[in-house]
């Protein structure tokens, strides 16, 4: 269940879910996702490792494994890409959809000088001739930061920097001006300060372009000035989906809870972080119940007996948990 109505939705997740079959059985990934996405709009998909938040997406670009499968549907700009053949697949991702990921040397071929790695997705998928489109790179370089851009067109990946090699690569994602931009842990393997930068850069391009974006992070921390909305990822399932500032005032989930605390504070000791106990579950063989009651300290005998289901909290916030936190304007009026 998303928050969000279709009428101006650009991606719409329809009871989608991703499996994978393995020598040790069926392995459900993602389990009856829904989820809408507006254009222009910024929502972060967070959880932990194992959570399906990048198969979700990596499905929906048809990049999975060759033992992964998706089904239900996957709805950009009404069309199911989900139902596309490769070829037709092809001329969507890319022009409007793409990917930026964490390990930016995934995406560069390191054989291929900068040049022609950005001119190329401008001449296949805007019909760019080889002049125009190398301006267009250039200028697409200088719009996200690279120092000097006309030598280091010039240059092969292994030459430049990680945090120059993350901004190539989102450069080369935007080149093609898509309509959803996904950017899985893009800053992970930065320092502090290129995070920063990095983040700053997707926030003020995608604005301007009114390209959608997901950003999809085991951090909770990195998204609060980026993103309009969250949705919270844990085995395979949304359990929490609201604006930010409201995902942040007041988590309703335990899963949820227990991230935003262990986001570090300036002003707190490394030493009081909270820690959740236990590990995810795997996926083969998870609860009965709720998938997050062996590690919840607020779970009771009916959190054993099913899973519990998205339900709405209030304006634009759901939850999936038989006993959600409760708001604090609640807490205040009963105080």
């Amino acid at each position: 269940m998303s928050q969000q109505t279709t009428d101006d939705a650009l991606l719409e997740l329809k009871d989608y879910s991703i499996t994978f079959d393995t020598p040790d059985g069926q392995v459900k990934a993602v389990s009856n996702m829904n989820l809408s996405i507006k254009r222009g709009e910024r929502v972060a998909i967070v959880g932990e490792s194992g959570s399906g938040k990048s198969q979700t997406f990596l499905g929906l670009m048809g990049l999975l494994a060759k033992n992964g499968k998706t089904t239900g549907k996957a709805l950009l700009g009404g069309k199911d890409v989900l139902a596309l053949k490769p070829r037709e697949l092809d001329q969507v991702r890319g022009k409007d959809m793409a990917m930026v990921f964490q390990d930016p040397m995934t995406a560069l071929n390191p054989s291929l000088r900068i040049s022609r790695q950005l001119t190329e997705q401008l001449e296949v998928h805007r019909g760019f001739t080889a002049r125009a489109a190398s301006a267009e790179a250039l200028d697409m370089l200088k719009r996200v930061g690279i120092p000097d851009p006309t030598r280091r067109f010039s240059l092969y990946p292994h030459e430049l920097s990680g945090g120059m090699r993350q901004r190539i690569v989102i450069a080369m994602a935007l080149l093609t001006k898509p309509k959803l931009l996904i950017a899985d842990e893009p800053t992970t393997a930065l320092d502090v300060t290129i995070q920063a930068q990095i983040l700053d850069l997707f926030n003020d391009l995608t604005a301007e372009m009114n390209t959608a974006l997901v950003m999809i992070t085991h951090d909770l921390g990195v998204v609060a000035g980026l993103a309009d909305r969250v949705a919270v990822m844990y085995a395979g399932r949304i359990v929490e989906e609201a604006p930010v500032d409201e995902l942040f005032e007041n988590p309703a989930h335990p899963y949820t809870a227990a991230l935003h605390a262990s986001i570090p504070r300036p002003d707190q000791d490394v030493d009081d972080l909270a820690v959740i106990p236990g590990r995810p579950p795997n996926l083969q063989h998870l609860p009965r119940g709720c998938s997050f009651s062996p590690r919840c300290s607020m779970v009771q005998d009916d959190c054993l007996e099913k899973p519990p289901q998205l339900e709405v909290l209030a304006s634009r916030h759901c939850a999936a948990c038989f006993h959600p936190f409760p708001r604090r304007e609640e807490l205040l009026s009963h105080g």
